[in-house]
């Protein structure tokens, strides 16, 4: 038990990229006999109340159900402020009249800072994804403030600040650095790692622990290599990326192939599936990770950090956003091929599986990695931390 019970409110967005990360978090928090309330939209209360947290319901507003972002930079930030003003009156209903005694935040909500500033109430960042680090405005957000539009975006930021109660007023301080932020990532995945404030971020590395008792995935009999297909959550709209993969693995000897799909796509569509392929919507990742030999992934960021954490070399294909970036990143830590969706053929996937399994840098690159990513702490460490805020 920890020296006080609080109550602990946790206010996120409705991507599952930027859910399951925290979740083991809240669970532990709860188990430590806290109080833990949790602000989402209801797509994804299931996943939360699991945690034995307390479900706030809010109506969201982002295009997380089909995945319609927009291209322009500006317009998916103003996307996020829109989230932000019409969310920070639905928290406030719930807690002005129950105020928290330190709120919790994904990177997307701004509400909650605005929220908790307004109430004088601690608070921290969880974040899904790199932080920002020591000329990070210079390197990438000068960039955006050139781009159409940026000027009014900015400016409405502003107003809202000034009317929402927030104590920081000032834009790029309140989307900047935060005082105190947990990286729910290994530190290898993030950039200019030596130029990050560690004064105010501590890399707790992912938080998956307990995950194992609720999923659960068996290795088929005489499978002497199994490998995961996935492009997580949201691009999973692929049938004719699936049927190159399972071209290229469906016959490989000794190898089991774990292919997930999404919702999006139906089995129909990718053709004669071999016995070594086994199809799904959706599959405990994690759990398999920890059996599997090789990871065609979309290298997001939870799905290079679960690779990372497992140990398993990687295949990646990326599709969008900081995926690019990922992608770069584990191929850069020598755990991974980067292969780009229109260059995915049959042929080039198999040859980089053959050559990427082979490979003893890979392999010790792999373990390293691995090590480095489970001693910095999970899931007890980052409750410890939210422990010491509370004071």
């Amino acid at each position: 038990m920890s020296r006080r019970r609080a109550h602990i409110a946790m206010a996120g967005i409705p991507a599952v990229s930027h859910v399951l990360p925290s979740l083991e978090v809240i669970r532990e928090l709860v188990a430590r006999g806290h109080r833990v309330t949790y602000a989402n939209d209801p797509v994804v209360a299931a996943r939360i109340e699991a945690t034995g947290a307390e479900f706030v319901p809010y109506g969201s507003v982002l295009p997380v159900a089909d995945n319609n972002w927009p291209d322009d930079p500006i317009a998916v930030m103003t996307l996020f402020l829109d989230e932000a003003v019409q969310a920070l009156a639905q928290l406030r209903a719930f807690y002005d009249r129950d105020p928290a005694d330190l709120y919790l935040y994904d990177i997307g909500a701004y509400a909650a800072r605005a929220l908790a500033e307004s109430q004088r109430r601690p608070l921290m960042q969880l974040s899904a994804t790199f932080v920002a680090w020591e000329g990070y405005e210079q390197d990438v957000a000068a960039r955006l403030w050139t781009l159409p539009g940026a000027d009014a975006y900015r400016a409405r930021f502003t107003r809202w600040l000034g009317a929402c109660g927030a104590s920081t007023t000032d834009m790029d301080a309140f989307c900047g650095r935060p005082a105190d932020t947990l990286a729910l990532i290994p530190r290898a995945m993030q950039p200019h790692a030596d130029a990050t404030d560690t004064g105010t971020v501590t890399f707790v590395g992912p938080c998956f622990d307990g995950r194992g008792g609720e999923q659960s995935w068996t290795r088929p009999a005489g499978a002497d290599k199994v490998l995961l297909v996935s492009l997580g959550s949201a691009y999973t709209d692929r049938p004719d990326f699936y049927r190159r993969c399972i071209a290229a693995f469906g016959d490989l000897p000794g190898w089991h192939v774990v292919l997930q799909i999404g919702r999006h796509t139906d089995r129909a569509e990718l053709g004669a599936i071999p016995s070594t392929v086994e199809v799904h919507s959706w599959v405990p990742q994690f759990a398999i990770l920890e059996q599997a030999d090789a990871f065609v992934t979309h290298a997001g960021m939870g799905g290079s950090a679960e690779g990372l954490y497992t140990g398993v070399p990687m295949i990646a294909v990326p599709q969008g956003a900081d995926q690019f970036m990922n992608a770069d990143r584990l191929v850069e830590l020598g755990v991974a091929r980067r292969i780009d969706t229109a260059d995915a053929t049959a042929e080039t996937l198999r040859d980089a599986l053959t050559a990427l399994v082979a490979d003893p840098e890979t392999a010790r690159r792999s373990a390293e990695l691995r090590a480095e990513a489970r001693a910095e702490g999970g899931t007890r460490r980052a409750a410890d931390l939210v422990e010491e805020l509370l004071g």
